[in-house]
């Protein structure tokens, strides 16, 4: 066996998606010594999504990058819409919300993420270690004390004062932390596919609904990131169905798509992308604290974990970075942060469960009408607003607070 290496920061994240890379980033900007690890050798997956609302645009305008960000290659979307029972009807008007930016941008996350480590890499005390994956924590004194990573050149001893869990949903971290994870009973899961796209298919809508199905589409300009919600469970008995099936199934939902369908021709094109919400009884102990997906996995809908997650970030961020700047920080210190998120997290779930009681990817029997709730918002445009706010800021939305390094 090969030596160990070592290194040493103030601070180790676990984890480059939005809450890693969006804390690594503030961090170095303060001044705080910080290794973010991440897993994988880019930022390129499918699963991740690619919605950057109103109030992360607003963050970016804070720390004086909004212009270049959108520079990037993005869609601007300022108005939600569903196809609901064969009616295209508008969900959430953002025109009216009190930021800069009144609208939704669509950039696929790696975009925004090499966006970010970019920059956070112009700062002298910001390290970024691809191809890096946490195997386990390291405790001494039953303190966290860093982590253990396997690397290609062989082990990783990364030691700090405090190691942030943003590992995500399946999270190495918070398991060898030995949380307790409360899970809420998602009854669907999404099968995860590309399908081509054309120059004369509809602007991008929040989905299609048709009778308790669920389908939506992703614009990443030169083809459909199309997800299919299913019964939880269901993916073995839809293959059993056979592929002719499943392609009749999307063209049911959706019938632009129906010439191209065809193009899913093998189920390894279709990925099973298994949902979940679930939250940690306690986000931190001595040394570690996770936010993010690790701490609050959330479901796809509305694309609001990703907003929920860089939030996380910021008020971490504003909580502790003057402070690991001055010395370790305390398990008080790291409540603090869960203090200040739980409660957005808990109302954004309730919300979300409470969305998926309703859609379980079975067909539902009904009038082709639409819901009570749609009709509201269909004729009463002031409505809309509500769900924008919700959607496209959230219900505490952070602001920079943290210091800049002199």
């Amino acid at each position: 066996m090969g030596d160990t290496e070592t290194l040493r920061a103030r601070c180790v994240v676990t984890g480059g998606g939005p809450a890693g890379m969006m804390l690594g980033f503030l961090l170095a900007r303060a001044g705080v010594q910080v290794v973010v690890l991440e897993k994988h050798t880019d930022f390129n997956r499918d699963f991740r999504g690619d919605t950057i609302h109103p109030s992360t645009l607003e963050l970016m305008q804070e720390l004086g990058l909004l212009d270049e960000f959108l520079q990037q290659p993005h869609q601007e979307v300022r108005e939600l819409r569903g196809v609901i029972n064969g009616h295209t009807v508008p969900i959430a008007d953002f025109s009216r919300l009190p930021t800069r930016c009144k609208f939704i941008a669509f950039m696929p996350q790696w975009d925004f993420l090499n966006f970010l480590s970019n920059h956070a890499k112009r700062f002298p005390s910001f390290q970024l270690h691809m191809q890096t994956e946490v195997t386990d924590l390291l405790i001494e004194n039953r303190r966290v004390v860093g982590v253990r990573a396997k690397t290609p050149r062989g082990e990783l001893e990364a030691r700090a004062d405090l190691v942030i869990g943003a590992d995500g949903r399946h999270s190495t971290v918070r398991d060898r932390a030995g949380f307790e994870v409360r899970d809420f009973g998602v009854p669907i899961d999404v099968l995860w596919m590309r399908i081509s796209k054309r120059e004369d298919d509809p602007e991008q809508t929040l989905g299609f609904f048709q009778h308790g199905k669920l389908l939506v589409l992703l614009d990443r300009s030169d083809y459909w990131q199309c997800g299919v919600v299913i019964p939880k469970g269901d993916f073995e008995q839809i293959k059993g169905r056979g592929l002719p099936a499943f392609r009749e199934e999307i063209v049911s939902i959706v019938a632009f798509l129906r010439e191209r369908v065809a193009e899913l021709d093998d189920w390894s094109k279709i990925k099973l992308l298994t949902v979940q919400i679930n939250r940690l009884r306690d986000w931190c102990r001595d040394g570690l604290l996770c936010i993010g997906d690790a701490a609050n996995a959330m479901s796809p809908a509305g694309g609001v974990g990703i907003n929920l997650a860089i939030q996380d970030a910021v008020a971490t961020a504003n909580l502790l970075a003057e402070k690991l700047r001055r010395g370790v920080v305390t398990v008080g210190d790291l409540g603090e942060v869960q203090r200040r998120r739980e409660w957005p997290t808990r109302l954004i779930q309730r919300m979300q469960v409470f969305i998926h009681r309703r859609i379980t990817g079975r067909p539902s029997p009904g009038k082709s009408s639409l819901p009570f709730v749609v009709r509201l918002l269909r004729d009463f445009p002031a409505l809309r607003q509500i769900p924008a706010r919700f959607i496209g800021i959230g219900p505490r939305p952070e602001h920079v607070q943290s210091p800049t390094s002199n």
